[in-house]
């Protein structure tokens, strides 16, 4: 390498920025300690994983060795309408690339937390058992949600199956698709830094809604022109959210405690 510089960092690990003797640009992570290694495991395979579905692209894994992953390094661009409409069209590309089953065959991390993949036929009884009660235990361990707290997302773990909608095949989805994994470069938007695994699609536009991703009307019209929703899905945003905001739950404490607890009673009252 000829240049080489330290460019942030988080969730247990240290980012650098490198330029390669041959011109190429490098976006580096390394890992500060054991668990992060983990979750640069999970990164590169849930990256090389969405990769084979050759839809949304995906920045190439350059090397993933002890404590550090490479990327290709993508320049930042803007998210004009025709970009995000394109966006919208791989993405439903993507999902429809499938998966064999809910879950993945590989250890998950979400952030610097793991994530339980653990797989499954059944969206419903996955979800309540692999991405809502692990999440709502650590934030009661922690302190931060109490027995009405708990009560209440066990509630909704409980009736998952009637307030998931239609039955759906499992989807090759991101998992953490909140807009910051949205890198806007080269005309194109890639996806970064994913918690990837065979799940529910509206899960991956939920986390576009909750954090504000930029022309998402346009990236939903778009997606939908190639693979269209199931009725009410809007209404089914709240229980998908729901397990984003536990994990901001169990890393940033009290802040996003009702954000949570709100997701929740709202899922709970567009029951059928």
């Amino acid at each position: 390498m000829t240049e080489w510089r330290q460019a942030g960092g988080g969730h247990g690990a240290r980012h650098y920025l490198a330029r390669l003797a041959d011109g190429r640009q490098l976006f580096i992570k390394e890992a500060t300690d054991q668990a992060g290694a983990a979750a640069l495991d999970a990164e590169a395979t849930g990256l090389r994983w969405l990769a084979e579905a050759a839809a949304v692209p995906i920045p190439e894994v350059i090397s993933r060795h002890n404590r550090t992953l490479a990327l290709i390094y993508l320049p930042a661009g803007r998210p004009e309408g025709a970009i995000a409409d394109r966006f919208g069209r791989d993405l439903a590309r993507m999902h429809s690339a499938g998966a064999e089953r809910f879950g993945a065959p590989w250890d998950g991390y979400i952030a610097s937390l793991p994530l339980p993949n653990d797989q499954a036929d059944s969206w419903p009884s996955w979800y309540a058992e692999h991405r809502l009660l692990p999440y709502c235990r650590m934030a009661r361990d922690a302190g931060t949600f109490g027995p009405a707290d708990v009560a209440l997302i066990e509630s909704v773990a409980g009736r998952v199956g009637e307030l998931a909608g239609p039955a759906e095949l499992p989807a090759r989805v991101h998992g953490d698709l909140w807009s910051g994994n949205v890198l806007w470069s080269g005309g194109r938007g890639w996806l970064v830094d994913p918690a990837a695994h065979g799940g529910h699609r509206e899960t991956d536009l939920a986390m576009l809604a909750l954090f504000g991703a930029p022309h998402l009307d346009s990236i939903v019209a778009a997606y939908q022109e190639v693979t269209p929703l199931a009725d009410g899905w809007r209404d089914r945003l709240p229980l998908h959210q729901l397990h984003p905001l536990l994990v901001h739950v169990c890393l940033f404490g009290t802040s996003y405690r009702e954000p949570a607890l709100a997701a929740a009673r709202a899922a709970l009252a567009r029951s059928p």
